[in-house]
C-alpha cells in the first residue's frame, strides 16, 4: 500500500509539472494557432518547444524517455492545451497514443524511433494495406488517411493484411486472416493533402501511401495484444483507444471551457443592438450560464473521477476489465457531447460577436464540432455501453 501511494504522489507531481509548463507556453501556442490553421500543420517553432517540454512523451514508456502519465493526468494536460488551441492538443493526444506502441516492439526499434537524433513522433490512421512476406521482411503497400500530425511525424504506421509470398492471406490456426501494424520512416511515404474540413485544420490530418517498401519483421506489431507486450507497466494494460478517448474528451472539455469563460467576459460588457439591458442582466443569459457550468463541470468530474478510480484499481490488481473499459468509453463520450452542447449554447447566445474570425468563439465552434464527428465522439458508443450493461456480448472494437 505504501508503495502505491508513493507512485501516486510521483504522478501528481508529474502532472502538475506539465500543467505548469503548458501555462508558460500559453503565448507561444496561441501565437502559432493562426499559422497552424492557415498552413494545415503545426509551425516548426511550436513543435520545437513542445518537444523541449516533453509533451510528446507523456504516454511513452520510461526506458525510452517517456513519463507514463496516468489517464486522468493525461486528460488534464491535453485539456489545458486545448484551452489554448485545439489542433495542438489533438496532435499531442494522437502522437502520445501512438507512442504507447513502444511497449510492443523490440527495445532497439523503440530506441531508434523515440531516442534517435531527431525527436521521434509516430503517426498513423485508418486505411488498407497489404504486406507480402519476403524473407525476413515484408513488402508493404497501402494508403491510410486521417493521419493527424503526419506532416511533422518522423515515423508512420500502416495497418495491413499479412500475405504469403504467393499473395495468399496468412491465417492463424482458426483460419482467421492475420494483420499487423508496420512502422517505417516517414520519408518512405508519399503524403497527399486531403484535409479540407471545417475544424481542427492545424492537425493536417492528411493521407499517406507507400508502394512496395521493405519493412523488417522487427518493425511490425499487434496493437494492444497482451501476449505481444514487451514492456510491463500499468499504463500499458490499457488499450490505446482508452487513452485516445480520454485525451480527445479532454480536448472537447478544454475547447468548451474557453468558450464559456470568454462568453462570461463578453456578457459583462455587451449590450445588444437596439436593447438597453446588458447581457449579464438578462435572466435568460444568467440561466444559460448556470446550466452550462453545471453541464461542463459535471461531465469533467464524471470523466476524471472514473479515470482516477479505474487507475487506482488497475494499479492494485494489475489488470483491466472490460467493464472498466466500458466506463471509460461512457464517460469520455459523455464529456465530448456535453462539451458540444455547452459550446452550441454559448455560440448561439453570443450573437454576432461569435461569427468573427478574431473572436474566441468561431474557430473553437468549428473545432468542437469536428471533435464530436470523429470516432471517439460517436453517439453510437452510448448504445455500445448500454448493450453491455444489459448483458449482451461486448463490442470490444469500440472500447
Amino acid at each position: 500500500m505504501a508503495q502505491r501511494s508513493a507512485t501516486a504522489q510521483f504522478q501528481v507531481q508529474g502532472v502538475t509539472h506539465f500543467l505548469q509548463n503548458v501555462g508558460r507556453l500559453h503565448t507561444i501556442i496561441a501565437d502559432a494557432s493562426d499559422r497552424a490553421e492557415q498552413n494545415h500543420e503545426l509551425p516548426s517553432e511550436l513543435l520545437e518547444v513542445l518537444h523541449q517540454n516533453s509533451l510528446f512523451q507523456l504516454l511513452l514508456p520510461k526506458p525510452f524517455g517517456g513519463f507514463e502519465i496516468d489517464p486522468a493526468g493525461f486528460c488534464q494536460i491535453i485539456e489545458s492545451v486545448a484551452k489554448i488551441d485545439a489542433s495542438t492538443a489533438w496532435c499531442l493526444c494522437q502522437a502520445n497514443g501512438c507512442a504507447m506502441a513502444a511497449a510492443f516492439v523490440p527495445d532497439q526499434v523503440a530506441n531508434d524511433i523515440w531516442l534517435g537524433n531527431k525527436p521521434g513522433v509516430l503517426a498513423w490512421g485508418p486505411g488498407k494495406g497489404d504486406a507480402v512476406r519476403y524473407g525476413d521482411c515484408y513488402r508493404l503497400s497501402g494508403s491510410w488517411s486521417f493521419v493527424s500530425g503526419g506532416r511533422h511525424a518522423t515515423w508512420l504506421g500502416g495497418h495491413a493484411t499479412l500475405r504469403e509470398e504467393n499473395g495468399d492471406p496468412c491465417r492463424d490456426v482458426h483460419g482467421k486472416i492475420l494483420s499487423q501494424t508496420f512502422l517505417f520512416p516517414s520519408s518512405q511515404a508519399t503524403m497527399t493533402k486531403t484535409w479540407d474540413v471545417i475544424g481542427l485544420l492545424g492537425t493536417g490530418s492528411d493521407t499517406f501511401s507507400v508502394k512496395d517498401i521493405s519493412v523488417p519483421t522487427t518493425h511490425m506489431l499487434s496493437r494492444d495484444d497482451a501476449s505481444a507486450r514487451r514492456y510491463q507497466a500499468p499504463l500499458y494494460l490499457f488499450p490505446a483507444t482508452s487513452l485516445y478517448a480520454s485525451g480527445f474528451a479532454g480536448t472537447a472539455l478544454g475547447i468548451s471551457r474557453t468558450m464559456l469563460d470568454s462568453f462570461k467576459s463578453l456578457v459583462l460588457e455587451k449590450t445588444p443592438r437596439l436593447e438597453r439591458q446588458r447581457l449579464h442582466e438578462n435572466a435568460i443569459i444568467q440561466t444559460e450560464i448556470g446550466q452550462s457550468e453545471a453541464r461542463l463541470n459535471a461531465a469533467r468530474t464524471f470523466l476524471l473521477g472514473e479515470l482516477e478510480d479505474i487507475w487506482s484499481v488497475v494499479t492494485a490488481n494489475q489488470s483491466l476489465t472490460i467493464e472498466q473499459r466500458m466506463r471509460i468509453r461512457l464517460a469520455s463520450t459523455h464529456a465530448i457531447h456535453e462539451s458540444k452542447t455547452v459550446a452550441n449554447a454559448v455560440y448561439d447566445a453570443a450573437g454576432a460577436s461569435a461569427i468573427f474570425a478574431g473572436s474566441p468563439f468561431q474557430r473553437r465552434f468549428r473545432d468542437i464540432h469536428t471533435v464530436a464527428q470523429q470516432i471517439q465522439g460517436r453517439k453510437s458508443h452510448f448504445q455500445t455501453v448500454g448493450s453491455f450493461l444489459l448483458g449482451h456480448p461486448p463490442d470490444l472494437a469500440m472500447v
